[in-house]
């Protein structure tokens, strides 16, 4: 059964085509990788789905729901980690936790049963009552996790989450996710850089380049298609190994697009 339905899926700012008509499912349960070197249309594919941009064209389906028709229903789907923090740093752990169930309007009984629950499930219990502002990169990392998945989410969206983070961290963090899928059945999709961390976790892989699609299957599919030994060097015969740009904001392609219509 697929929870996630992509067809068809363009995103335009001005002239400049950041996402060009890429389709994909994602079954429920599953590890997903959406890998691509910066700029080739990851985040603004995200942000797609996740109801934070409205696509040029094409369809998106998450858990049933069409975000475009139901925006409401569509975000009580799924949580995301973005790839920027987004903790408040003047409030605690514990507050971070109970203003995203009031948000989501999470009854409070409930809400304060799993807050507890996901706070010890991230080793922040007793660090509840700390303001954020003293936690390190990967508490902070940990404490987005539990909150996005206080409302019971479906989808889990990860963008980078342990970008940053040392190899210790990391492997803590990818425990404490993959343990929640395993006992939730929680779909988790994600975008790394660290091919390892896909080549290890993933169940299925979608590469993305220039905004397209260039390949689709397990890591282990995509190794043996390249013929190379590791995920990182499929994903380089792929891809090629020149340098890319970050990718740019909305603001910035629509900046471009006016630079490339006035030329």
């Amino acid at each position: 059964m697929n929870i996630i339905e992509v067809k068809n899926l363009t995103k335009r700012f001005g002239d400049f085509v950041a996402v060009d008509n890429i389709s994909f499912t994602v079954e429920k349960g599953e590890v997903f990788a959406f890998l691509g070197p910066n700029g080739a249309g990851k985040t603004t594919s995200i942000r797609m789905m996740t109801t934070l941009l409205a696509p040029s064209e094409g369809e998106i389906i998450l858990n049933g729901i069409n975000p475009q028709k139901d925006q409401a229903a569509a975000r009580k789907s799924f949580g995301i980690v973005f790839q920027d923090p987004s903790v408040g740093e003047e409030l605690t752990a514990y507050e971070n936790m109970e203003f995203h169930g009031v948000l989501y309007k999470v009854p409070k009984e409930v809400r304060r049963k799993r807050i507890e629950e996901l706070l010890k499930i991230v080793e922040l219990w007793d660090r509840k009552n700390h303001l954020v502002k003293t936690f390190s990169g990967g508490m902070r990392r940990r404490l987005e996790i539990a909150r996005g998945l206080l409302h019971h989410p479906k989808i889990l969206f990860l963008d980078e989450p342990t970008l940053g983070l040392d190899p210790q961290t990391r492997n803590h963090i990818w425990s404490y996710i993959m343990n929640l899928n395993n006992v939730e059945q929680i779909t988790i999709f994600f975008t790394t850089h660290y091919m390892g961390e896909a080549q290890d976790i993933a169940s299925k892989v979608v590469i993305i380049d220039r905004g397209k699609i260039v390949a689709t299957g397990t890591p282990s599919e995509l190794m043996k298609k390249t013929s190379a030994d590791s995920l990182e060097k499929a994903f380089l015969a792929l891809t090629g190994a020149t340098i890319r740009e970050e990718e740019a904001s909305p603001v910035d392609h629509l900046r471009m697009g006016r630079k490339m219509y006035h030329r």
